[in-house]
Protein backbone atom coordinates (compact mmCIF):
# COMPACT_ATOMS: atom_id res chain seq x y z
CA UNK A 1 0.00 0.00 0.00
CA UNK A 2 1.57 3.38 -0.49
CA UNK A 3 2.11 6.02 1.89
CA UNK A 4 -0.12 9.29 2.15
CA UNK A 5 3.33 11.40 1.49
CA UNK A 6 3.78 8.89 -1.64
CA UNK A 7 -0.04 9.30 -3.04
CA UNK A 8 0.24 13.30 -2.80
CA UNK A 9 3.95 13.41 -4.44
CA UNK A 10 2.12 10.95 -7.00
CA UNK A 11 -0.55 13.38 -7.23
CA UNK A 12 1.50 16.85 -7.79
CA UNK A 13 3.42 15.10 -10.32
CA UNK A 14 0.60 14.18 -12.11
CA UNK A 15 -0.88 17.84 -12.56
CA UNK A 16 2.16 18.82 -13.53
CA UNK A 17 2.85 16.39 -15.94
CA UNK A 18 0.95 17.13 -19.62
CA UNK A 19 -1.44 14.22 -20.31
CA UNK A 20 -0.67 11.74 -22.76
CA UNK A 21 -3.66 10.07 -24.17
CA UNK A 22 -3.65 6.78 -26.52
CA UNK A 23 -2.05 3.91 -27.20
CA UNK A 24 1.40 5.70 -28.17
CA UNK A 25 3.19 9.03 -27.39
CA UNK A 26 2.42 11.84 -29.32
CA UNK A 27 4.89 13.06 -31.87
CA UNK A 28 7.22 14.57 -29.51
CA UNK A 29 7.81 13.57 -26.17
CA UNK A 30 9.99 14.49 -23.22
CA UNK A 31 11.06 11.53 -20.31
CA UNK A 32 11.97 12.59 -17.46
CA UNK A 33 14.22 10.34 -15.49
CA UNK A 34 15.28 10.49 -11.74
CA UNK A 35 18.23 10.27 -9.95
CA UNK A 36 19.47 11.38 -5.60
CA UNK A 37 23.13 12.07 -7.01
CA UNK A 38 23.89 15.54 -8.21
CA UNK A 39 24.22 17.10 -11.70
CA UNK A 40 27.55 15.59 -13.08
CA UNK A 41 27.63 12.35 -11.50
CA UNK A 42 28.60 9.54 -13.54
CA UNK A 43 25.17 8.27 -13.70
CA UNK A 44 23.80 11.43 -14.49
CA UNK A 45 25.82 12.28 -17.34
CA UNK A 46 25.27 8.55 -18.73
CA UNK A 47 21.63 9.38 -18.67
CA UNK A 48 22.29 12.05 -20.80
CA UNK A 49 24.52 10.63 -23.06
CA UNK A 50 21.41 8.09 -23.44
CA UNK A 51 19.10 10.83 -24.07
CA UNK A 52 21.51 12.08 -26.53
CA UNK A 53 21.73 9.24 -28.37
CA UNK A 54 18.20 8.66 -28.47
CA UNK A 55 17.42 12.16 -29.39
CA UNK A 56 19.84 12.00 -32.38
CA UNK A 57 18.33 8.53 -33.69
CA UNK A 58 14.30 9.72 -33.32
CA UNK A 59 14.77 12.91 -34.95
CA UNK A 60 14.27 15.13 -31.88
CA UNK A 61 11.19 13.25 -31.62
CA UNK A 62 11.97 12.04 -27.77
CA UNK A 63 14.31 13.74 -25.47
CA UNK A 64 14.93 12.69 -21.72
CA UNK A 65 15.12 15.59 -19.41
CA UNK A 66 17.13 14.18 -16.14
CA UNK A 67 16.06 15.53 -13.00
CA UNK A 68 18.80 14.94 -10.68
CA UNK A 69 19.52 15.54 -6.54
CA UNK A 70 16.47 14.01 -5.80
CA UNK A 71 14.60 16.68 -6.81
CA UNK A 72 11.56 14.46 -8.09
CA UNK A 73 11.97 12.40 -4.35
CA UNK A 74 13.83 10.23 -2.43
CA UNK A 75 14.55 6.60 -3.94
CA UNK A 76 12.02 4.34 -2.36
CA UNK A 77 9.42 7.39 -3.48
CA UNK A 78 10.43 7.09 -6.38
CA UNK A 79 9.76 3.64 -7.25
CA UNK A 80 6.33 4.08 -6.92
CA UNK A 81 6.19 7.29 -9.12
CA UNK A 82 7.72 5.19 -11.80
CA UNK A 83 5.98 2.11 -11.53
CA UNK A 84 2.70 4.33 -12.11
CA UNK A 85 4.06 6.39 -15.31
CA UNK A 86 4.50 9.43 -13.04
CA UNK A 87 8.02 9.51 -14.10
CA UNK A 88 9.51 8.17 -16.88
CA UNK A 89 12.74 6.47 -16.12
CA UNK A 90 14.91 5.85 -12.83
CA UNK A 91 18.44 5.21 -11.76
CA UNK A 92 18.20 3.21 -8.02
CA UNK A 93 20.10 1.41 -6.39
CA UNK A 94 19.19 -2.51 -6.29
CA UNK A 95 18.41 -2.39 -2.55
CA UNK A 96 15.47 -0.60 -2.33
CA UNK A 97 14.23 -3.05 -4.75
CA UNK A 98 15.18 -5.99 -2.98
CA UNK A 99 11.56 -6.10 -0.65
CA UNK A 100 9.82 -5.81 -4.29
CA UNK A 101 11.59 -8.09 -6.65
CA UNK A 102 13.39 -11.23 -5.31
CA UNK A 103 15.88 -11.48 -7.80
CA UNK A 104 17.71 -8.40 -7.00
CA UNK A 105 18.68 -10.16 -3.50
CA UNK A 106 21.23 -11.82 -4.90
CA UNK A 107 23.63 -9.33 -6.59
CA UNK A 108 22.83 -7.33 -3.23
CA UNK A 109 24.25 -9.96 -0.95
CA UNK A 110 27.68 -8.97 0.71
CA UNK A 111 30.91 -10.23 -0.32
CA UNK A 112 29.31 -11.93 -3.70
CA UNK A 113 31.44 -10.60 -5.98
CA UNK A 114 35.26 -10.96 -6.16
CA UNK A 115 35.66 -7.96 -8.08
CA UNK A 116 34.26 -5.24 -10.15
CA UNK A 117 35.99 -7.48 -13.56
CA UNK A 118 34.10 -10.21 -11.82
CA UNK A 119 30.26 -8.42 -11.23
CA UNK A 120 30.52 -7.07 -14.65
CA UNK A 121 31.09 -10.78 -16.35
CA UNK A 122 28.06 -11.46 -14.44
CA UNK A 123 25.63 -8.39 -15.21
CA UNK A 124 26.90 -8.29 -18.74
CA UNK A 125 25.32 -11.80 -19.51
CA UNK A 126 22.58 -14.23 -18.87
CA UNK A 127 22.60 -13.90 -15.54
CA UNK A 128 21.87 -10.15 -15.68
CA UNK A 129 19.67 -10.41 -18.34
CA UNK A 130 17.26 -12.59 -16.18
CA UNK A 131 17.63 -10.17 -13.58
CA UNK A 132 16.34 -7.16 -16.02
CA UNK A 133 13.78 -9.43 -17.14
CA UNK A 134 12.20 -9.85 -13.64
CA UNK A 135 11.64 -6.23 -13.08
CA UNK A 136 8.49 -6.59 -15.96
CA UNK A 137 6.23 -8.09 -13.88
CA UNK A 138 6.07 -5.17 -11.35
CA UNK A 139 5.25 -2.40 -13.85
CA UNK A 140 9.33 -1.87 -14.84
CA UNK A 141 11.49 -2.36 -17.84
CA UNK A 142 15.17 -3.26 -16.68
CA UNK A 143 17.46 -1.67 -18.83
CA UNK A 144 20.55 -1.80 -17.79
CA UNK A 145 23.00 -2.00 -14.90
CA UNK A 146 25.54 0.39 -14.13
CA UNK A 147 28.63 -0.05 -11.39
CA UNK A 148 28.48 1.72 -8.47
CA UNK A 149 31.63 0.58 -6.62
CA UNK A 150 32.87 -1.05 -3.69
CA UNK A 151 30.77 0.07 -0.92
CA UNK A 152 33.06 0.38 2.40
CA UNK A 153 31.72 1.91 5.86
CA UNK A 154 32.95 5.26 7.40
CA UNK A 155 32.08 6.47 10.68
CA UNK A 156 33.16 9.48 13.32
CA UNK A 157 34.33 7.72 16.10
CA UNK A 158 37.46 5.33 15.40
CA UNK A 159 38.58 3.29 12.42
CA UNK A 160 37.35 -0.19 11.69
CA UNK A 161 39.63 -2.83 11.56
CA UNK A 162 38.15 -5.85 12.91
CA UNK A 163 34.85 -6.97 13.76
CA UNK A 164 34.69 -5.79 17.13
CA UNK A 165 35.34 -2.04 15.76
CA UNK A 166 31.67 -2.55 14.59
CA UNK A 167 29.99 -3.34 18.21
CA UNK A 168 27.52 -0.51 18.86
CA UNK A 169 27.82 1.64 16.36
CA UNK A 170 24.96 3.30 14.86
CA UNK A 171 24.99 3.01 11.11
CA UNK A 172 22.91 4.57 8.45
CA UNK A 173 21.85 1.64 5.86
CA UNK A 174 19.27 1.99 2.59
CA UNK A 175 15.85 1.08 3.37
CA UNK A 176 16.45 -2.25 2.71
CA UNK A 177 15.71 -5.57 4.81
CA UNK A 178 18.50 -7.09 3.95
CA UNK A 179 21.34 -3.85 4.52
CA UNK A 180 19.52 -3.66 7.86
CA UNK A 181 20.11 -7.37 8.81
CA UNK A 182 23.58 -7.09 7.29
CA UNK A 183 24.59 -4.12 9.37
CA UNK A 184 23.49 -5.91 12.69
CA UNK A 185 24.47 -8.83 11.79
CA UNK A 186 28.50 -7.69 12.26
CA UNK A 187 26.99 -6.35 15.49
CA UNK A 188 26.44 -2.60 14.66
CA UNK A 189 23.15 -0.85 15.05
CA UNK A 190 21.11 -0.48 11.30
CA UNK A 191 19.57 3.17 11.05
CA UNK A 192 17.76 2.89 7.75
CA UNK A 193 17.09 6.24 6.38
CA UNK A 194 17.18 8.56 2.94
CA UNK A 195 20.53 9.34 1.64
CA UNK A 196 19.71 13.22 1.66
CA UNK A 197 19.63 12.86 5.36
CA UNK A 198 22.72 11.23 6.55
CA UNK A 199 24.70 14.79 6.29
CA UNK A 200 22.83 16.00 9.07
CA UNK A 201 22.42 13.29 11.12
CA UNK A 202 26.43 12.46 11.31
CA UNK A 203 26.93 15.84 12.16
CA UNK A 204 24.79 16.16 14.91
CA UNK A 205 25.50 12.15 16.23
CA UNK A 206 22.13 10.66 15.41
CA UNK A 207 24.42 8.12 13.76
CA UNK A 208 27.81 7.31 14.12
CA UNK A 209 28.43 6.42 10.57
CA UNK A 210 27.12 4.82 7.24
CA UNK A 211 28.13 3.09 4.00
CA UNK A 212 29.27 3.99 0.55
CA UNK A 213 31.78 4.08 -2.47
CA UNK A 214 34.31 6.75 -3.26
CA UNK A 215 32.05 9.37 -5.31
CA UNK A 216 29.35 9.67 -3.05
CA UNK A 217 31.52 9.39 -0.05
CA UNK A 218 33.27 12.33 -1.86
CA UNK A 219 30.52 13.99 -3.07
CA UNK A 220 27.90 14.65 -0.32
CA UNK A 221 30.97 15.83 1.70
CA UNK A 222 30.50 13.39 4.10
CA UNK A 223 34.33 13.26 4.82
CA UNK A 224 33.47 16.53 6.56
CA UNK A 225 32.14 14.66 9.49
CA UNK A 226 33.03 11.24 9.26
CA UNK A 227 36.97 11.15 8.21
CA UNK A 228 37.18 7.07 8.75
CA UNK A 229 36.78 5.47 5.97
CA UNK A 230 37.46 1.18 6.16
CA UNK A 231 37.66 -0.34 3.17
CA UNK A 232 35.61 -3.46 3.88
CA UNK A 233 33.95 -3.55 0.50
CA UNK A 234 31.03 -5.42 1.37
CA UNK A 235 29.16 -4.78 -1.89
CA UNK A 236 29.83 -4.39 -5.08
CA UNK A 237 26.27 -4.60 -6.05
CA UNK A 238 25.49 -2.67 -9.27
CA UNK A 239 22.47 -0.46 -10.12
CA UNK A 240 19.87 -0.42 -11.81
CA UNK A 241 18.51 1.83 -15.30
CA UNK A 242 14.33 1.12 -15.41
CA UNK A 243 11.82 2.48 -17.01
CA UNK A 244 8.21 2.77 -16.66
CA UNK A 245 6.43 0.10 -18.76
CA UNK A 246 3.03 1.97 -19.05
CA UNK A 247 6.01 4.71 -20.79
CA UNK A 248 7.74 1.93 -22.57
CA UNK A 249 4.42 0.03 -23.63
CA UNK A 250 3.22 3.27 -25.08
CA UNK A 251 6.52 3.88 -27.24
CA UNK A 252 6.21 2.45 -30.88
CA UNK A 253 8.33 -0.99 -31.29
CA UNK A 254 10.83 1.04 -33.37
CA UNK A 255 11.01 3.59 -30.36
CA UNK A 256 11.61 1.18 -27.68
CA UNK A 257 14.24 -1.01 -29.83
CA UNK A 258 15.97 2.95 -29.93
CA UNK A 259 15.87 3.33 -25.91
CA UNK A 260 16.81 -0.54 -25.31
CA UNK A 261 20.19 0.22 -27.90
CA UNK A 262 21.04 3.67 -26.36
CA UNK A 263 20.60 2.21 -22.49
CA UNK A 264 23.32 0.03 -22.91
CA UNK A 265 26.06 1.80 -25.14
CA UNK A 266 25.52 4.44 -22.04
CA UNK A 267 27.14 1.55 -19.61
CA UNK A 268 30.35 1.87 -21.31
CA UNK A 269 29.97 5.73 -21.18
CA UNK A 270 28.86 5.35 -17.41
CA UNK A 271 32.00 3.10 -16.69
CA UNK A 272 34.88 5.33 -18.48
CA UNK A 273 33.47 8.33 -16.06
CA UNK A 274 32.72 6.11 -13.03
CA UNK A 275 36.42 5.13 -13.04
CA UNK A 276 37.71 8.18 -13.53
CA UNK A 277 35.37 9.27 -10.89
CA UNK A 278 36.49 6.64 -8.18
CA UNK A 279 40.16 7.90 -8.54
CA UNK A 280 39.40 11.76 -8.31
CA UNK A 281 37.08 11.01 -5.36
CA UNK A 282 39.60 8.93 -3.17
CA UNK A 283 42.10 11.42 -3.80
CA UNK A 284 39.97 14.94 -2.98
CA UNK A 285 38.68 12.68 0.04
CA UNK A 286 42.36 11.60 1.26
CA UNK A 287 43.75 15.40 0.52
CA UNK A 288 40.62 16.46 2.76
CA UNK A 289 42.26 14.13 5.86
CA UNK A 290 39.89 11.06 5.31
CA UNK A 291 41.66 8.40 7.24
CA UNK A 292 41.58 5.04 4.99
CA UNK A 293 42.19 1.36 6.37
CA UNK A 294 42.59 -2.36 5.40
CA UNK A 295 39.94 -4.55 7.01
CA UNK A 296 40.42 -7.92 8.49
CA UNK A 297 37.45 -8.96 5.58
CA UNK A 298 37.63 -12.86 6.82
CA UNK A 299 35.61 -12.40 10.07
CA UNK A 300 33.51 -10.03 8.28
CA UNK A 301 32.85 -12.44 5.21
CA UNK A 302 31.53 -15.25 7.56
CA UNK A 303 29.18 -13.29 10.02
CA UNK A 304 27.18 -13.04 6.59
CA UNK A 305 26.26 -16.62 6.66
CA UNK A 306 23.09 -16.01 8.45
CA UNK A 307 22.18 -13.34 5.45
CA UNK A 308 22.31 -15.79 2.86
CA UNK A 309 20.54 -18.24 4.87
CA UNK A 310 17.98 -15.88 5.23
CA UNK A 311 18.00 -14.54 1.61
CA UNK A 312 18.78 -17.45 -0.32
CA UNK A 313 15.91 -19.74 0.39
CA UNK A 314 14.50 -20.26 -2.80
CA UNK A 315 15.70 -23.02 -4.73
CA UNK A 316 16.17 -20.49 -7.96
CA UNK A 317 17.96 -18.29 -6.09
CA UNK A 318 20.21 -20.39 -4.51
CA UNK A 319 20.93 -21.45 -8.38
CA UNK A 320 21.88 -18.30 -9.57
CA UNK A 321 24.42 -17.89 -6.14
CA UNK A 322 25.82 -20.94 -7.80
CA UNK A 323 26.43 -19.41 -10.90
CA UNK A 324 27.48 -16.12 -9.88
CA UNK A 325 30.42 -18.16 -7.77
CA UNK A 326 31.44 -20.45 -10.43
CA UNK A 327 31.93 -17.27 -13.25
CA UNK A 328 35.48 -17.28 -13.70
CA UNK A 329 37.58 -14.37 -16.03
CA UNK A 330 38.97 -15.99 -18.62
Amino acid sequence: MLSRRTLVSTAAALLATPAVTGRAFAQTVTLRSTDIHPDGYPTIEAVKFMGSLIEQRTGGRIKINVFHSAQLGGEKDTIEQTRFGVIDMNRINMAPFNNLIAETNVPSLPFLFRSVAHMRKVMDGEIGDGILNAFSAHGLVGLAFYDSGARSFYNSKRPIATLADMKGMKIRVQQSDMFIDLVNALGANATPMPFGEVYTSLQTGVIDGAENNWPSFESTRHFEVAKFYSLTEHSMSPEVLVMSKRSFDRLSAGDRDIVRAAARESVAKMRELWEAREKSSEATVRGRGAQVNPVEKQAFIDAMRPIYEKYVKDAALKAMVAKIQAVTLA
